[in-house]
């Protein structure tokens, strides 16, 4: 994959998705019933019978991806016009693997107000919100004050599908090493969103031993209270509970897993995985670039390595889940994510890897694979 190929593609489609009416031939006829004057008699219907939208209109299928721009892939902060790639992107898939209509929406203002009455205000065109690559906290604040507004669904692509994937590629490597996620060590470099949501649906898996480190070091009870948002208080009150360490350096010996999602390319060293547990995991998701090489890596020692790069094997990218995801919480109605909602996701998706065929360098399904949405569908209806 080159650079060059991307620009060239991208200026070749000007833009990659569209909206297509499902009328193929428009008539005198169903004119009159679509549009004036039988619309009007729908119209009615919703107006004295609310439900009656999600029969009536596509409500129930539309998902709005909202993102002000400001934690784009790790490019940071590059604002609302160079997030609408990225954007259309994921809206391409979630048509392509959910059947899901998503509308990629990029504001133009970062104030966290702003862009909770501009979600509210739009609630009535979608089935689902999916925030997308905004800042933290204040996205987590966003997503927590939606939830209590809003009478649909608010799903956090960066904060609830990475930590699915995670966990899912997690159960599925310590299947190949044999051992029990109550008894491993994980380190996880990153206390943003994904970092958040991948340390407590790590403990809500039965996790005991997590340590969570941010910019400023590792996460603890202990920890100047200045250096730490009611998040990471939060975070501090089940991970690194013996307070061990400062630095990454210090807290990765005898660590049995490495979860990068740091924005932080090169952050892990070959020494540090040396100093690491017996067949030790790295997952290096840092996009574009991990925080370190998956070739590098392996020579250093890790027994299995995974990415959230389509570049290499082990693809740990939310990517695989979202559509699907998304496609059962509207299909069952689900009006809030929870910790459970996202285990269950993530046994469905390990398990759709058949036994005869998980090996080092196939941890997780590929996005493609016909039977995920059957499994989390099912696995959600319990």
């Amino acid at each position: 994959m080159s650079k060059k190929a991307a620009i060239s593609l991208h200026r070749k489609l000007k833009g990659k998705i569209y909206v297509e009416s499902k009328i193929p031939k428009i008539t005198d006829e169903n004119l009159q019933l679509i549009y004036t004057p039988g619309v009007a008699t729908v119209c009615k219907e919703i107006f004295e019978r609310p439900e009656l939208k999600y029969d009536l209109t596509g409500k129930g299928n539309n998902v709005a991806i909202i993102t002000d721009g400001t934690r784009i892939l790790g490019l940071g902060n590059i604002g609302p016009d160079a997030a609408l790639p990225v954007m259309e992107g994921k809206s391409v898939l979630y048509r392509k693997y959910g059947k899901v209509n998503a509308f990629p929406i990029c504001l133009n203002t970062t104030d966290k107000k702003k862009i909770i009455d501009a979600i509210k205000a739009i609630e009535p065109i979608f089935g689902a919100i999916n925030l997308e690559d905004i800042e933290s906290p204040k996205v987590l604040d966003i997503s927590n004050e939606l939830v209590k507004q809003l009478s649909i669904p608010v799903f956090h692509d960066d904060r609830h599908g990475t930590a699915v994937v995670v966990l899912a590629a997690l159960l599925n490597s310590l299947r190949i090493v044999t051992k029990k996620i109550s008894e491993i060590k994980v380190v996880v470099a990153g206390a943003g969103s994904a970092g958040y949501c991948i340390a407590k649906l790590l403990n809500f898996a039965g996790c005991k031993n997590i340590i969570v480190l941010d910019s400023k070091g590792a996460i603890h009870k202990k920890r100047k209270r200045t250096n730490m948002d009611k998040y990471k208080l939060e975070l501090a009150k089940f991970t690194n509970q013996n307070e061990k360490g400062q630095q990454l350096s210090d807290v990765i010996k005898q660590a049995d897993v490495f979860i990068g999602v740091s924005g932080i390319k090169n952050l892990l060293k070959p020494k540090m995985i040396r100093e690491m547990n017996t067949n030790p995991i790295v997952f290096a998701l840092t996009n574009p670039e991990p925080e370190i090489d998956p070739v590098l890596a392996k020579k250093s020692g890790a027994r299995i390595v995974a990415t959230g790069s389509f570049r290499y094997k082990n693809k740990v990218n939310n990517a695989l889940v979202f559509p699907y995801l998304m496609r059962a919480i509207l299909d069952l109605k689900i009006q809030k994510i929870t910790l459970k909602i996202l285990y269950d996701t993530a046994l469905a998706i390990a398990d759709t890897v058949p036994k005869n065929k998980l090996s080092e360098n196939h941890i997780i399904p590929l996005i493609n694979d016909k039977n995920l949405q059957q499994r989390i569908t099912k696995a959600l209806m319990n």
